[in-house]
């Protein structure tokens, strides 16, 4: 158990990294990729098991290898993905521009990716790291393990949690923009009338207004775990709170530039 903890968090590590430089490069700044705010990408650890798993019983076939690979990492890619929209409302990566895509979770290329990954794993990555954990003391391996999983467990359940505050940031903007669209239509049907016995109502109305401004200026608050998520993650979207997603991003992007003028 040990050792198959050990990997998952090493191949996290490595994915993140891997990741993590790719999008640095393409967007030409330094990117920390990935859901958690440590060094960890939990599908490519999640990834890497399942191609470890499928593939065992063809070790000596590599086709079968390949073949393995790609339904293994391709249904762990499309349940992740799809568990993670109706959990959270947003996507980490969407494939609905790519050749032959299901549902913009999984396509193609991905799929023909992750067979090719599945052999490099197991005949080139996996030995060489087996080997090095086969030379570690069992207390060493067990102690590096225990470590791990405290960290990782503590940064998953701090990052979980402002993925939840996030999706309710999402589709609270999004009430309190159709109720102010609401309210905005009936003021103005009470401004140009300007009856003396609809004061009330207006002024009730204009109260109405500042706390939905406050809430909305809440919403758009966000605390450290927030603002990286968002910025971390700049293909990240949302099919259903698609304005709410955009707004966030730019308070995120809006924070940073602020703190980036006061050093």
């Amino acid at each position: 158990m040990y050792e198959f903890l050990f990997f998952f968090y090493l191949y996290s590590f490595l994915g993140w990294c891997f990741e993590s430089a790719y999008v640095s490069l393409r967007t030409r700044q330094a990117v920390n990729r990935g859901f958690m705010r440590g060094p960890f990408l939990p599908i490519y650890g999640g990834g890497a098991m399942m191609m470890l798993v499928v593939s065992a019983p063809f070790q000596d076939h590599i086709l079968l290898t390949y073949v393995a690979g790609c339904v293994g990492a391709t249904l762990l890619e499309y349940v992740t993905g799809t568990v993670t929209e109706a959990l959270f409302r947003v996507r980490y990566w969407d494939y609905s521009g790519k050749f032959m895509n299901f549902q913009g979770q999984i396509c193609l290329s991905s799929t023909i990716a992750w067979g090719f990954l599945t052999i490099l794993m197991t005949e080139v990555i996996h030995r060489p790291v087996q080997r090095f954990t086969e030379m570690l003391p069992a207390g060493v391996l067990q102690g590096m393990t225990l470590l791990l999983t405290m960290y990782v467990s503590a940064d998953f359940a701090l990052s979980f949690k402002a993925a939840l505050d996030m999706r309710e940031a999402l589709s609270g903007l999004q009430a309190i923009k159709k109720e102010m669209e609401r309210m905005q239509k009936r003021l103005d049907v009470l401004i140009a009338v300007a009856d003396q016995a609809l004061a009330q109502e207006r002024e009730e109305l204009h109260g109405k207004f500042r706390a939905l401004h406050e809430r909305h200026r809440q919403l758009r608050s966000l605390n450290f775990y927030k603002r990286r998520l968002l910025l971390d993650n700049p293909g990240m979207i949302s099919a259903r709170f698609r304005e709410s997603m955009e707004e966030l991003k730019e308070a995120a992007r809006d924070h940073m530039r602020g703190h980036g003028r006061e050093h």
